[in-house]
């Protein structure tokens, strides 16, 4: 679980700092003046523009972070349900059918071991009691 926590932090920080990069660009674009060198304009700073800017690009930042989130949530939710076959008990990995021994060693490097659970091993003991009679 906590492998699946890092993993949503971590696309959700590439996300910030995507848009922290767009509002600093946005940023320089004032202080630095760019729009008179490339365009040749007067220069005037308009810092009503960068903080409307600033605005949108946070707005849209909250808008696709929360989007984000809720996506990774179900993602990570569907991600946790192991499809079996009903027929011969066979686990869907990768596409591929693969017994229950086979998923376990691949998927969690554990041997596996057979035996009975405690229900199972009262019906066997009755069975054969019956069976001896």
């Amino acid at each position: 679980m906590k492998q699946i926590k890092d993993k949503e932090n971590s696309i959700l920080w590439i996300e910030a700092c995507g848009f922290s990069l767009i509002i600093a660009l946005s940023w320089l674009t004032e202080i630095m003046r760019i729009p008179h060198f490339i365009f040749g304009e007067p220069f005037t700073p308009n810092w009503h523009r960068a903080i409307l800017r600033t605005v949108v690009v946070s707005l849209i930042w909250i808008w696709v972070h929360v989007a984000t989130r809720r996506l990774l949530r179900r993602l990570h939710y569907l991600e946790e349900f192991l499809r079996i076959c009903g027929w011969c008990r066979k686990v869907c990995h990768d596409d591929e059918w693969l017994t229950m021994e086979e998923y376990f060693n691949s998927k969690f490097a554990t041997q596996t071991s057979h035996g009975m659970c405690p229900e199972c091993l009262k019906k066997g003991v009755q069975d054969l009691k019956q069976r001896e009679q």
